[in-house]
């Protein structure tokens, strides 16, 4: 493999990280208004997708900061569940979507920014600078 096929241009980068036809949002921080059982689902659903932690507050009052790895959805909210890592417990758990009251992207978006840049950024220059056996690894959790 040449050194060529591993340059990328800027505007070639930005052509891989964003597809035709998709959108990305800016979750951080936001905190869905949870009106009907739609905007719920809407919202769990992004929640899902999202790489950092929630933060749920249940109808009975507790609040849950979570780490979303699964859901099943159901014909209702009470057949819905997601499951969940949180950062004081090590066993999987899961909460009925009936069960929340509301949810805020509270934790840091892991997935945000131009990681992918920087990445091949760094690449590019250990590669340039003559390194071999490269070893990029990502950062370091929090």
């Amino acid at each position: 493999m040449t050194a060529e096929v591993l340059k990328y241009t800027q505007e070639q980068v930005e052509s891989l990280e964003l597809a035709p036809g998709t959108e990305h949002h800016q979750l951080e921080g936001w905190v869905p208004t949870l009106a009907s059982e739609e905007d719920l689902r809407q919202a769990l659903e992004k929640a899902f997708d999202y790489r950092g932690d929630i933060t749920l507050t249940l109808k009975n009052g507790e609040k849950l900061e979570a780490y979303i790895f699964d859901r099943k959805t159901g014909p209702t909210l009470a057949d819905s569940y997601l499951q969940y890592f949180t950062p004081k417990a090590t066993d999987k758990r899961k909460v009925s979507y009936a069960d929340i009251a509301r949810l805020e992207f509270s934790g840091k978006d892991r997935a945000a920014g131009k990681h992918w840049e920087d990445w091949l950024k760094a690449y590019n220059e250990k590669k340039a600078a003559g390194e071999k056996n490269i070893a990029l690894h990502p950062d370091l959790l929090e």
